[in-house]
């Protein structure tokens, strides 16, 4: 099936086939790549130590933010592409490919030096200590140094999957992951290169993995290709994926704020080895969160197409389909967390002070697990079709404007248990409001539907 065939069917194919056909690539994509972190971490916790786990948690603020700045870009453009291709102006999306790639280089030049030149104050003002700075300054070294690279894979990524392409991104994915692997081994167990090792693993893995990407976006027989002319920015089609992408910028950034406050918490109410039970914690939630992401991720080119072509019913139909998904997904998530807490944190490491920090927390942590799969789907949903205002309010709501008040009331009360308490605290409340915003947002799209409906009658007339 050729591209634009493929690009086609968005818009007629059965939206249940098309949400298994989109999403199970991006899933399988997204839950490599959380484990390929999480391998990360195992390896960092078990060869080098408690301390370097904490460390590595250190730079999670760091990643959120240069993440930030690549979905800006990424989903920005992904989404656009997706809106121009349902509305069959397959120009406009190719000047989007093109300025998608100059604006990642750009970003990523300027993000990256600037964090190299002023890496340790930024890791202090994270939490580092100085017994953590060592490790989370030797990570992150070697990871803004190919800031370039990252920000090009994941962005390619994202454009492979817009224009009808998910399981190229989900090969691309398993590659990287199985290639991260591979070097972790090499790097920390035979060179003994610590930290460090895991950071070039990455770097390398995803340089490989990009190279194939570019290849892909090289071909000429391509709806969508690399040719001259598209690489110039163009202002409008900046605002474009900009105005699309401030969304989970938004969500990405708020999450880097709120790590850092979480971070100062934790050494303030438990210390250095706090923060590490708060990264493995992290890092146990989100291979649930990067699967209802991979969900969001099939959702997203068949509900922007869709909502581009004016099909509402269809939009709607794969909005509900993700949401059950989503909550049956973070379900399994919470019963882990429940049940098998200390077999999961176990994997991490052996220090038995890190792991009874660890279980406690990320019982708590995943409290409500399911219900944010919720939350989550709807607050992507709104990004599919480019209601950013209503995507950044969701997206501000569970990370930023209810868990950053509770942060600095709950915790004098109850010590460190109030800390981890703000999570579930701050995403009931999320939870409840994505709910009613939706609602809302619902009547007005049948209301849409309906005056298409009879518009196109009226046409069909005449």
């Amino acid at each position: 099936m050729d591209q634009q065939q493929a690009t086609l069917e968005l818009g007629t194919k059965p939206v249940g086939k098309l949400l298994v056909q989109y999403a199970i690539p991006a899933v399988i994509a997204m839950t490599a790549s959380s484990l390929y972190n999480i391998i990360d971490r195992i390896f960092i916790g078990q060869v080098v130590g408690p301390l370097a786990i904490s460390g590595l948690a250190i730079t999670f603020p760091f990643m959120n933010l240069s993440a930030a700045f690549g979905a800006a870009i990424g989903v920005g453009s992904s989404t656009s592409i997706s809106i121009k291709l349902g509305q069959k102006d397959f120009k406009t999306a190719e000047n989007i490919l093109g300025n998608t790639v100059t604006l990642n280089i750009l970003i990523s030049l300027i993000y990256g030096m600037l964090s190299l030149i002023f890496l340790d104050p930024i890791l202090r003002f994270f939490g580092a200590s100085d017994a953590t700075l060592p490790y989370a300054r030797d990570f992150m070294q070697i990871i803004l140094a190919g800031n370039v690279i990252t920000y090009m894979y994941f962005g390619m990524n994202a454009l492979l999957r817009s224009s009808g392409k998910p399981k190229h991104a989900m090969y691309a994915t398993m590659f990287t992951v199985a290639m991260n692997i591979l070097l972790d081994s090499i790097f920390i167990l035979w060179f003994k290169w610590g930290i460090r090792g895991a950071a070039s693993a990455t770097m390398i893995s995803q340089t490989c993995a990009m190279i194939w990407q570019l290849t892909l976006f090289n071909d000429k027989k391509e709806l969508l290709h690399f040719k001259r002319g598209i690489y110039r920015l163009k202002l409008d089609l900046v605002k474009l994926i900009v105005g699309i992408g401030i969304s989970p910028f938004l969500i990405n950034a708020c999450a880097s704020i709120v790590v850092i406050f979480m971070n100062n918490q934790f050494v303030k109410y438990g210390g250095d080895l706090a923060v590490g039970a708060y990264g493995i914690a992290n890092s146990i939630g989100v291979v649930f969160v990067l699967f209802v992401m991979g969900i969001n991720q099939g959702m997203q080119p068949i509900a922007g197409y869709n909502y581009g072509a004016m099909q509402l019913d269809r939009v709607m139909k794969v909005l509900y389909l993700s949401m059950i998904a989503g909550f049956f997904v973070m379900s399994i998530g919470w019963a882990i967390a429940m049940f098998l807490p200390y077999q999961t944190v176990s994997l991490f490491t052996t220090d038995p002070t890190l792991i009874n920090f660890a279980v406690k927390g990320v019982r708590i942590d995943m409290l409500l697990y399911p219900l944010v799969g919720l939350q989550i789907v709807i607050t992507n949903f709104f990004q599919c079709i480019g209601k950013v205002k209503v995507s950044i309010f969701l997206s501000l709501s569970r990370q930023l404007i209810f868990l950053l008040p509770l942060l600095f009331v709950l915790p004098p009360i109850f010590g460190i248990t109030g800390v981890w308490a703000t999570l579930p605290a701050s995403d009931f409340i999320a939870v409840f409001v994505a709910l009613a915003i939706l609602a809302y947002n619902i009547k007005k799209f049948k209301l849409q539907h309906k005056s298409a409906i009879n518009e196109r009658q009226i046409q069909h007339d005449y």
